[in-house]
């Protein structure tokens, strides 16, 4: 292992100020371009639902889907912690391959007995490697662009949101190939996604000090509080030890879940609402795939300007009203309009909450905290999906789908009201509400501190 590679080297970027940041910004976005292609499942789920191939149920064809959701946390967790000990480089190249392994794995599942292969492949190996590969970005990129939070953590995870721009279509020719065998498209998708991601990841790497943001922030802190990330760094323990964590994680959790559910049936709710055809349905998946890539830059962006909190506010008060809209839909063009506002305010809850992680709790230990937080994204992953295919069902209660998710939603827009920035005093400790907490707190983080010194 390399010292550029723990972020310990010198060179040209020792203060992340150097052309080369720009480099690793590209090779981050390609890297997350390739594993968002996730967000194509309903293509898939759609084939596997036809009688020409495997006739599986809506909710059937949900479950590999939620699976490599679901799988996501425990991969950004791994990963998270492995990176702060054996730099970016190393845990993204690694969760590259074990997520092409699982992805190829899948495509052997070409028959409907053959379900538990897919679970398998697609599922849980593939959803563990996608999780150990997003969360490098994440973390790494906030450490070069410290003066750019929102803006450069949104960019990071804009090209998860693409990813279905690319593979939407793609799979949908390759399904086309093989129709009654639509998995046997994983295996070229796998092969390709190996080689973007072993190319791409083979430059990541940390810079060799991680530099102040307040020294390029605005100095108008009572216009954005998200410019400064506070006075010292919490640890994971020492953050989830506060009720910010949890709201946060909460927030994220039930902006997920109204997304992932339009998400996970977009192509079928295209064509039974809509009167979208298969092919102009997968086209549609692939265009929506810009907006979940464009929100997490604008939402990361707008946030940057008009405060964390009142960017949530919006990402749930318009995919909330978006939702109890869809199934009324019936022009294509209201429906594409609607479910394109879904997908920007879904992205823009994965462009927003890593920065406001970083605010939070300090840049140092984020790729940690934020990769325990997203457990609320592999709850919203699970429960979403399989929560709107059971209530739509085999009658096609669309209706009746998309109210309930639509108003579980609006109830969520209290989170980000009762969400405060945790405040820090003159020695560095956290206001937590328990003092015991705030003693315990102070006492790691000065041992905290002689660490970094010896370090």
């Amino acid at each position: 292992m390399s010292r550029t590679d723990t972020g310990l080297g010198t060179g040209p970027d020792t203060t992340g100020r150097g052309a080369n940041r720009w480099v690793i910004l590209v090779c981050a976005v390609l890297v997350q371009l390739s594993i968002g292609s996730v967000y194509a499942w309903s293509v898939f789920a759609k084939a596997l639902q036809s009688d020409q191939a495997f006739g599986w149920s809506k909710s059937k064809a949900a479950v590999p889907f939620s699976v490599v959701i679901g799988m996501i946390f425990i991969g950004t967790y791994v990963g998270g912690r492995l990176q702060d000990a054996r730099g970016p480089r190393v845990v993204a190249m690694t969760g590259g391959v074990i997520y092409a392994v699982g992805v190829i794995l899948a495509s052997f599942a070409q028959s409907p007995d053959a379900f538990w292969l897919l679970v398998l492949g697609y599922g849980v190996i593939g959803g563990f490697g996608l999780g150990m590969v997003y969360i490098v970005p994440i973390a790494m990129l906030q450490k070069w662009f410290p003066d750019k939070p929102g803006l450069i953590t949104g960019l990071a995870v804009a090209g998860f949101g693409f990813g279905a721009v690319v593979t939407a279509p793609v799979g949908q020719a390759l399904i086309d190939n093989s129709p009654s065998v639509p998995t046997k498209a994983f295996l070229w998708l796998g092969i390709g996604y190996l080689v973007i991601l072993l190319v791409c990841t083979s430059v990541f790497r940390n810079p060799a000090a991680v530099p102040d943001a307040t020294s390029s922030a605005t100095k108008d802190s009572t216009k954005d509080e998200s410019r400064a990330t506070g006075s010292r760094d919490f640890t994971p323990s020492e953050a989830m030890h506060t009720k910010q964590w949890y709201l946060l994680t909460a927030i994220l959790t039930m902006s997920v879940t109204a997304g992932i559910s339009l998400i996970a049936v977009a192509a079928g709710t295209a064509s039974d609402v809509a009167g979208y055809s298969a092919t102009s349905a997968a086209a549609l998946v692939g265009v929506l795939g810009l907006f979940n890539g464009a929100g997490r830059i604008f939402w990361g962006w707008l946030s940057d300007i008009v405060g964390k909190m009142p960017a949530f506010l919006g990402i749930l008060g318009i995919q909330g009203v978006c939702l109890l809209l869809i199934p009324h839909a019936s022009s294509a063009a209201l429906f594409a309009v609607l479910a394109a506002l879904v997908y920007l305010c879904y992205g823009g809850a994965f462009g927003t909450m890593p920065s406001t992680a970083g605010t939070f709790f300090g840049v140092r230990n984020v790729g940690a905290i934020y990769g325990l937080m997203l457990i609320g994204w592999s709850i919203g992953g699970v429960v979403g999906p399989l929560l709107i295919a059971s209530l739509i069902g085999s009658q096609k209660a669309y209706n009746l789908g998309f109210t309930v998710i639509g108003i579980i939603t609006l109830v969520a827009l209290v989170l980000p009201l009762i969400t405060k920035k945790p405040r820090h005093d003159a020695v560095g400790t956290a206001e937590t509400g328990d003092a015991r907490g705030g003693r315990r707190s102070q006492g790691r983080t000065d041992s905290g501190r002689a660490d970094s010194a010896r370090r």
